[in-house]
Parts: C-alpha cells; structure tokens; sequence
C-alpha cells in the first residue's frame, strides 16, 4: 500500500457530483456534539464541592470522572464500528439518550450519596454517552470535505477543548445554587437536547464529494496523483507495525497534555503562591487554547502537511515542559507556556483523525481512528504518575521533566514515521 496518499477524485462521467452546499453544517453537528461531550470530560467544578459538601477524599472525587475517561476512550472502538456500519445519525443518537439517563441518574446522588453511584451513573453510562457522540464525529466530517480534511476535522471536534471555558463559569454558579446533584439533573435536560440536535444534523454523504481544487489546498495536491488511499479494514490495521507506531505516539503525546491539565493550576498556586482563581488563569489559558488552536492546527496541516505541523508543535511542547520548572517563574511566563501546552492538545485531538484517514482511507475510520484513540486511556497514566512524583517529592520539577520525556518520544515515533513515508516515494503534502 501506498502509505498515507492524498485522498484525491479526479473528476470523470462515473463519479457523480454530490450536492455540497450544505456540507458546513455538518461541522455545526459535529461541534454540537463535541461541545456536549466536552462538558462531561470537564469535572473539575463538581471535585471541590463533592469534597467539602458531601465529605469525599480527592480520590473519590476525582475517580468518577478516572473512570469516565476509560471508558469513553474504550467504547470509541465499537461506537467506530457500529457508524462505519449503519451510520453515524442512529449511534449518536444513542449518544445522546445515554446522556440524559446518565445525567439524570447522577442527579439521584443526594438518594445516594456514594462515590459508587456516581462512578456507575457518570463514569459509565456517560463514558459510553460520551464515547458514541465523540466516534461519529471526525470521520462524517473527513468523508464531507476531502479537501479541506484538516480544518473539517479540527472544527468539528473543537467544542471538546472549548466547553471547559465556555461552562467552567456556569457550573460553578450552578452548583452554588442547586448543588452538584441539582446541577446533573439540569445538565440532564440541556446536553441531551443539544446532542439530540447535533445528532440528526450529521450524516454521512450519500455518495463521493467532488470539490473545485483550490490551489495550494490538500485538492490541488490530491488532483496530482488521483488514486485513492486503500480503505484498510481494522483486521489488517492492527496488524500493522504504523498502527503501534500511532498508537504509543498518541499515547505518548497525550499523557503531556494530561499532566499539563492536572498541575498547572496547582504549580500556580504553590510555586508562585498565586490566589486558587488567579492561578485558574493559567489552565484557561490552555483550555482557550485547546479549542480555538484545533481549526488553526487543522487549517496549516492542509497547506503545508500534517505531519509537518505535529512534529513542529510537539518539538514546541516538549521544549516548554522541561523548561517550565525554570522559566514560569511569574504568572504571566506562566500563562504563556500554558497558550503553547494547549496547542499541543489541541494539535492532537484534531490531527490525530486526519493523519489516520490519510493512510487508511474513510471506510473504517470510526473504527481504526478507535482503536488509536484507545491509547488516551494509556496516556493517563503519565498523568497518574506526574501526580505521585509531585507526592513523593514535592516538586513539579520531575512531573514536568516525565511530561516533556513523554511527549519527545512520541516526537521521535512521528519522524520516523515522516522518514518511512519518505523512504515509501510518498512525497506528497502530508509527510511535509
């Protein structure tokens, strides 16, 4: 196989030209239902007040929402398989009804006030919700826009990084006046709506997009060489060795960004003995940019390369962890290397999908994509670890230097994939 080809079609009287004015709310759709699974992967408003209301240790506070980011990055698999199979409106759909029994059921948590229910109700019956919705999203938006496959990907998943600041501010108030249990109950209601109406927005197309090639873009490269990546199904994807190279990669890059989640905040206010909402600065710096860098990240990788754009933004990534412990010394450094955290995460929620549509094609990529984002469970555990070398030796320094490890090594997998593309006489736009 031709390892990571422009998906190009050359027009010709066998390929019917699908009617694509209205493709952009597809992207509308998507955002939808990124926006709302966002909201559930944003828990850090409930961990305070579980903990000074209802009595729970950190652990316990923070192991509904352990739980819920296993079991979504799980579920993307068979929710990748089942709308490669019968389309993505139907399992969203189903998405979004688990969102309000999940939702519902957590708001029953005053009836039973224990961290088990709350690890049932949220972690699974949302991690699943959260899992069908987010599956359906990257490969209806690739399928609608192969020219343009980095920017449509990018913003269909950009409400994911930006919901954590859009309803940080309205959790909190919401939970001042009704509580966390009060708060699931509304949530309940106003997530299953809003991915309702994501859900019967998208679609797939009913046949091949044909675009007007526009120069300089991912269609001018595509019209070159017109043969089609081969649509590789998962049996054969996994077998693979460029599966596991994506695979540890993802895994590698994203527990970087998982501990930049997890510490910033608390290296504000213990190291720069900032104020709880002074230091909150910092990580909504980084979450402002998780969601407005992904069309950005998207937007480059169609015109100078996909791999092209990850390689330089992790070298960036890597750099800034290590340097950190030296270099943040004020709020102000701090934010800044907050902003260039963020696009790391948000470069890799948004190339990722499109990076493993160039090389496999659009069948099975809610699937493959799946089977890839399963390392997002994996790279928690850098995270996890980051944490308790904070504990053991109270310093940032050694979480921040296992951060920046982490992310060069997943680095390093992406130029050697960079290097195996070149060695395979794919010299087209995405290997750069």
């Amino acid at each position: 196989m031709a390892m990571f080809l422009k998906e190009g079609l050359s027009p010709n009287k066998n390929n019917k030209s699908h009617k694509i004015s209205g493709r952009w709310v597809i992207l509308l759709g998507g955002f939808l239902l990124s926006l709302m699974g966002g909201m559930s992967y944003a828990w850090g408003s409930y961990v305070v007040p579980l903990k000074q209301d209802w009595g729970w240790t950190a652990a316990q506070a923070n192991l509904p929402f352990t739980v819920m980011i296993v079991v979504f990055a799980i579920t993307m698999i068979p929710a990748g398989w089942i709308q490669d199979t019968i389309g993505p409106r139907k399992v969203a759909t189903l998405g979004a009804v688990l969102f309000l029994v999940g939702y519902a059921l957590s708001g029953l948590l005053r009836r039973i006030p224990h961290p088990g229910w709350l690890v049932f109700s949220y972690g699974f019956i949302v991690g699943i919700a959260c899992g069908l919705t987010y599956a359906c999203i990257a490969p209806t938006a690739r399928k609608w826009f192969p020219d343009r496959p980095g920017f449509a990907v990018s913003t269909a998943v950009m409400g994911f990084g930006l919901a954590a600041v859009v309803f940080a501010p309205l959790k909190r108030s919401m939970i001042n006046a009704w509580g966390v249990d009060g708060t699931f109950l509304v949530f309940s209601l106003f997530v299953a709506v809003v991915a309702v109406i994501g859900a019967r927005i998208i679609k797939n197309p009913s046949q091949k997009i044909i675009t007007p090639v526009i120069k300089g873009s991912v269609g001018s490269i595509a019209s070159k060489s017109p043969t089609d990546v081969d649509n590789i199904p998962p049996s054969r994807f996994i077998r693979m060795p460029v599966f596991y190279l994506l695979w540890v990669a993802l895994a590698m890059v994203i527990g970087g960004g998982l501990t930049a989640i997890g510490l910033i905040t608390a290296y504000g206010e213990i190291e720069l003995n900032l104020s709880p909402a002074i230091a909150a600065t910092a990580i909504s710096a980084y979450a402002l940019v998780n969601g407005l860098g992904r069309p950005v990240a998207g937007f480059l990788s169609d015109r100078i390369g996909t791999l092209r754009v990850m390689t330089i933004v992790y070298a960036i990534q890597a750099i800034v962890f290590l340097a950190l412990p030296w270099v943040a010394v004020n709020l102000w450094l701090l934010i800044l290397c907050s902003l260039f955290l963020g696009l790391g995460y948000a470069t890799t929620f948004a190339l990722f999908p499109v990076l493993v549509a160039a090389g496999f094609g659009t069948k099975y990529l809610g699937i493959n994509y799946g089977l890839v984002f399963s390392a997002f469970g994996m790279g928690a555990l850098t995270s996890l670890i980051g944490s308790r070398l904070l504990d053991i030796t109270n310093s940032f320094t050694p979480a921040f230097i296992l951060a920046g490890s982490t992310t060069a090594v997943g680095l390093l997998l992406l130029i050697i994939l960079r290097i195996k593309i070149w060695d395979n006489r794919c010299k087209v736009k995405l290997a750069g």
